[in-house]
């Protein structure tokens, strides 16, 4: 007789839990120049149509399969069809690859926040983060070495991300996340509050809230909307399928979709606010404007922030720790998330007790995660990075509405939801799946294809974006075909 499911404690540890994987580097990085270069505060109009009739319904799914079929995303799958097991597995693959990659991230978060106390990264940051700490080489075959000053910080992420997995859902996830989230919350509102007080902020804010309506009107708007809720949310990737399968049977699924949506485009603009506000005022010091002191992603975080904090004066190593502390979390209770979907499917699979696959799978991603550690790092990330969104993500959330929105009884999960939520859903929410969704991310995925194929990605040689990042996706597609080959040694599918 198969042991029962592990269940969240409380409905506030789920919803935790839930923010938290959404919640995440991206959040703080991304989104804020996402919306500044899409239409400042018009952006905001298809950013809320794209949460919700793609981000809310997509929830409101992923919530009902796990929660209705009781199994990780190849379980829950295969429960649904047994031809459909691989891409379940496609989606933890995708984990296996994010996670190993995203603990580095974390790990130079975690220096820096250390570096925050005294500026080690001096009047320079660019060279110092590229140069003196990842030890940059010269391209992606140049691995160069580990770098000595992200090992410790590396092993720190695995460690702690692997103490929260191991203890289990009630008595490790959904502790680290009743701490990570309100401390990440609390910490965002004081950078926020100090951000918007500076010299200048207000130049910072206007650049990003400032709305250009004629941008409504271009496709590419709509487009970067839908792309940074599809993103954000993690949506399509085994996780809120893992996650909710531990909700207990007769919990509400319809408002616990609509929170976790709500409060991750919550703390986006809280994010916006805190880093727009703090680059306003260094665009303010050195008498340029705002769209020149930086871009988003890695270099925001770890360039262009570090030297926004150098002009804080006396306040500057408070913010410099907060800023990477912020991050640290986010990341923590994201990894912690995604590690856990491919976890929560290998215990299915095979069998395993939760210990023994946390220990297994743990190891193996952190060993391999080590590659990234190396002068060549950076490149490997961006290549993987890149492949994994544009093609693994967008593709297996393309079939996965395809498939659950046209070829299975989608009445039955409306049904469901709607037996056990305070309110029900309707025929927009069909709708939503059914058509809005498979066409914007159809769309989304034929062009991303089309422009690889047009260019390689940043210029990179062929061969590392063959390795790097078409190998990688050769492997997580074979790779679900040759998970589902596998006998099922767990629960019988159709309990």
């Amino acid at each position: 007789m198969a042991q029962q499911r592990e269940q969240w404690g409380t409905r506030t540890g789920f919803v935790l839990a839930a923010v938290g994987s959404a919640i995440g580097l991206g959040n703080i990085w991304r989104f804020p120049y996402v919306a500044a270069e899409n239409g400042g505060g018009a952006f905001f109009i298809p950013y809320l149509f794209a949460l919700l009739t793609a981000g809310i319904p997509i929830l409101i799914l992923e919530f009902g399969l796990g929660q209705k079929y009781r199994g990780s995303a190849p379980l829950t799958f295969s429960k649904l069809n047994s031809k459909w097991e691989w891409l379940g597995w496609w989606q933890v693959l995708v984990c296996f690859f994010i996670a190993v990659y995203y603990a580095v991230i974390i790990a130079w978060a975690i220096s820096f926040t250390f570096f925050g106390l005294t500026q080690a990264w001096g009047d320079n940051p660019s060279d110092f983060f590229f140069g003196t700490y990842l030890g940059l080489t010269g391209g992606p075959f140049e691995l160069g070495g580990l770098q000595a000053g992200i090992l410790i910080p590396l092993l720190l992420a695995w460690v702690v991300t692997f103490a929260a997995l191991y203890s289990g859902v009630k008595g490790g996830i959904e502790k680290a996340n009743k701490f990570f989230m309100p401390a990440l919350f609390i910490i965002i509102i004081i950078i926020a509050i100090r951000g918007i007080t500076l010299t200048g902020a207000a130049d910072g804010l206007n650049y990003l809230f400032q709305p250009d309506f004629s941008k409504i009107w271009d496709y590419k708007i709509w487009t970067a909307a839908y792309g940074q809720i599809f993103f954000s949310l993690s949506v399509c990737f085994a996780i809120m399928i893992a996650y909710s399968s531990y909700l207990p049977k007769k919990s509400d699924v319809v408002n616990n979709a609509f929170i976790t949506g709500f409060m991750d485009v919550g703390f986006s603009l809280l994010a916006g606010l805190a880093v727009f506000g703090i680059l306003g005022h260094m665009a303010h010091v050195q008498g340029v404007g705002v769209a020149e002191v930086g871009k988003a992603g890695v270099g925001l975080a770890f360039v262009t922030f570090p030297a926004a904090i150098n002009t804080l004066g006396a306040f500057a190593p408070v913010l410099g720790v907060l800023f990477f502390l912020s991050l640290t979390f986010a990341g923590l209770s994201s990894l912690i998330s995604i590690n856990e979907a491919a976890i929560a499917a290998f215990m299915d699979k095979f069998s395993l007790s939760r210990k023994k696959a946390v220990s297994i799978y743990i190891a193996v991603a952190a060993i391999c995660s080590l590659v990234f550690a190396t002068g060549a790092g950076l490149y490997i990330l961006d290549i993987v990075d890149h492949f994994i969104n544009n093609f693994g993500i967008v593709f297996a959330g393309l079939i996965q509405v395809i498939l659950v929105g046209w070829f299975f009884n989608l009445k039955s999960i409306q049904e469901h939801v709607n037996a056990i939520s305070d309110f029900s859903v309707g025929s927009w929410w069909i709708v939503c799946i059914k058509f809005i969704t498979p066409i914007i991310l159809g769309y989304m995925a034929i062009m991303n294809l089309i422009g690889d194929l047009k260019a390689p990605y940043e210029g990179y040689p062929g061969d590392a974006l063959f390795w790097m990042g078409w190998f990688v996706m050769i492997v997580v597609i074979t790779g679900g075909f040759i998970m589902q080959a596998f006998k099922t040694q767990s629960r019988d599918l159709k309990e």
